[in-house]
């Protein structure tokens, strides 16, 4: 330990030839934060001994991810970094376990030599984008181009309008513009448990018409577990025709269209194809298998695209944990044989301490002047366990070998930051909420179908923010048939959300109502007010599986007046930290949560976890004889995303 000190303490006041007498009679001494502390530093000559002449090596991380590069930018030495990069291979946007790379910690350290070079060679930091591009619940990505618009579609599950419509002109900033279905009755979803429902769409484009179609998964009860759905529109928005169903079974089903008019149907395993008719809402052929992929474990989500005379088959491969990956097969005839790519996978993370995880389900787009992207989804890990934003959409570069082969950033695996495909094209976001043809605002949603007279939402006048009237629901959160809870993705793990809550009149003893951290009826927190005795006390509580803890106020709640109302309002408040979860009630701390581990995929066993953390509101009564007219209002619903 003596000498360890020692050579850090040689190391900051850069004094080389005690560096080398010690590293010579000590030289298994040396250890990653010697490495780091040279990096910092900014003394070439050491940097140089220690990387060419000592026993340490460049793939050291601290315990944040972070390696030498990270430290080097903040030294503001160019010409340490400029070795680092050249001469070892470091690469500035490589991410830590946050995501942070070198290239912005020397923006955020004002390192101004290492951010002139790295403008100087590698251009604006602007025209950069940071995966994932789509944060919170957005997996399964599939999507068309249109011209120069582009389309996306994600799985939706249970949630309610179902599969999202995702519209951008840049392929990094997107919109929900609309839904595949938004009508109640079609949707088919009331009934299945959490983590069911609409399981990685496909959405394609052919004569004028938007094709969507999508895996309906029932709840394991026999003989059905899954159909296939189909609908389409001459507007990307929709509305979409009401679901025709394909009656084969499988999940992840994609559309071809070939080049002689004929139409099919690709689902797992492997990549099975069956012959639609010509409006892809019938089954006109028997299912065929194209091939089972390369890796034999899991192979499912096929897409099949036709290029330079071949057929090439994508296919997730792995299952969707840490062994997910995205790997390539082609044939000179749509039904094969088909041969596996040589540089399989195309697509994978193999550091399993990387800020992106379970990387795989890529679909292939183009762009008007001939360049190719694959979106995929992604998981951004938490501690190295808890994926607690769920799985997102990330997007990368890809190019085509000499041999005819399409790879994805290089074979690098997902990068954290890439430069923009349309750095040029100006982008104003969007900061206001919008209302869609279902009724409620673009980012909101709820589990399963709820009737409209139930659920009421305005916008403010900004339209960052909304109010809403919610007609409490006699079944706990506990049930699927619970229809009183609108939510958003949780798409940071710094965040918060918030609502004024009136809560006149209490109703019957056992009503509760308030804020809600959701993942699906098995796992969820909530934090309101609760009735009893005729008086309204905050409460936190935890559902865990089939364990509840809870946190009562021992005072009842005392309202406020705001904006010249009434004193019957709290305001409530859930700031989000990581797996933490601080509750306040006007202003003031109530509760803390320390481990909300449970609202991730990998929080429980039970059931069918493909979702992610939820943030909203609910309203509960244990009547059943709600009165006519009466809901739970809640006003300026806001969420802020730290954006990490």
């Amino acid at each position: 330990m003596e000498d360890s000190v020692r050579l850090t303490g040689y190391i900051e006041n850069n004094e080389l030839d005690k560096v080398k007498e010690l590293l010579i009679t000590q030289p298994a001494i040396i250890e990653g934060k010697h490495l780091f502390s040279a990096a910092r530093c900014g003394d070439l000559k050491i940097l140089r001994y220690l990387t060419e002449y000592s026993r340490v090596s460049l793939n050291e991380r601290d315990e944040s991810g972070r390696d030498v590069l990270h430290y080097c930018a903040l030294s503001d030495s160019e010409e340490c970094f400029d070795y680092l990069i050249r001469k070892c291979g470091m690469d500035p946007m490589a991410g830590d376990r946050d995501r942070i790379t070198p290239w912005e910690l020397a923006i955020e350290n004002g390192s101004s030599k290492i951010c002139a070079y790295m403008e100087r060679e590698y251009g604006s930091y602007r025209d950069y984008y940071k995966n994932p591009i789509r944060t919170g619940m957005f997996p399964d990505p599939s999507i068309v181009r249109v011209g120069d618009d582009y389309y996306m579609v994600n799985s939706s599950f249970i949630f309610f309008p179902c599969i999202p419509v995702s519209h951008s002109k840049d392929l990094i900033h997107w919109e929900i513009i609309g839904h595949a279905i938004t009508e109640k009755k079609w949707a088919a979803i009331d009934e299945l448990e959490g983590g069911r429902g609409y399981w990685a769409p496909d959405i394609s484009y052919y004569e004028g018409k938007f094709y969507i179609t999508a895996t309906l998964r029932y709840n394991d009860v026999p003989p059905v577990y899954r159909r296939q759905i189909v609908v389409s529109s001459d507007r990307p928005e929709g509305p979409y025709s009401e679901p025709a169903y394909i009656d084969e079974d499988g999940i992840d089903p994609s559309i071809f269209n070939d080049n002689d008019g004929r139409r099919y149907m690709l689902l797992n395993r492997g990549a099975r194809i069956l012959e639609l008719d010509s409006t892809a809402t019938r089954q006109i052929s028997e299912a065929k298998l194209l091939y089972y992929g390369d890796m034999k474990r899991a192979p499912e989500g096929p897409h099949l695209y036709k290029r330079d005379g071949y057929y090439y088959l994508i296919l997730a491969e792995g299952g969707t944990g840490t062994g997910h990956r995205v790997t390539v097969q082609r044939s000179k005839t749509l039904m094969g044989d088909y041969e596996p790519c040589p540089y399989n996978p195309i697509m994978r993370q193999t550091d399993e301490k990387a800020a992106l995880q379970r990387c795989g389900h890529g679909d292939l787009t183009d762009t008007p002047d001939g360049r190719w992207y694959m979106v995929y989804l992604c998981g951004r890990m938490y501690m190295d366990k808890y994926s607690i934003t769920g799985r997102e959409t990330a997007i990368d570069p890809v190019t085509w070998t000499e041999d005819g082969w399409p790879v994805v950033n290089s074979l690098k695996g997902p990068s954290v930051l890439g430069r923009k495909p349309f750095p040029d094209m100006e982008y104003e976001p969007e900061s206001r909420l919008r209302i869609l043809p279902s009724g409620l605002p673009d980012a909101y949603m709820t589990p399963r179908t709820y009737d409209k007279d139930d659920i009421k939402v305005e916008l403010s006048d900004d339209g960052k923010c909304c109010n809403v009237s919610l007609k409490p629901s006699a079944y706990p959160l506990t049930s699927i048939g619970c229809r009183s809870i609108l939510l958003r993705r949780q798409t940071s793990l710094d965040c918060e959300f918030s609502a004024d809550v009136r809560i006149d009149p209490l109703l019957t003893d056992g009503a509760e109502f308030g804020l809600t951290g959701y993942y699906d009826e098995n796992t969820f927190l909530t934090f309101g007010v609760y009735c009893q005795n005729g008086r309204g006390y905050l409460r936190v509580r935890e559902h865990i599986g089939d364990k509840d803890k809870e946190y009562l106020s021992g005072e009842p709640i005392e309202a406020q007046a705001l904006d010249g109302d009434e004193a019957d309002t709290v305001s409530l408040r859930m700031e989000v930290r990581g797996l933490k979860r601080n509750m306040y009630c006007n202003g003031k701390l109530f509760k803390a949560l320390e481990d909300v581990y449970y609202l991730s995929d990998e929080g429980l066993s039970t059931g069918k976890r493909f979702t992610g953390a939820m943030l909203g509101v609910y309203a509960i009564s244990v009547d059943s004889d709600i009165p006519s007219g009466h809901y739970r209002e809640f006003t300026r619903l806001h969420y802020t995303d730290q954006g990490h």
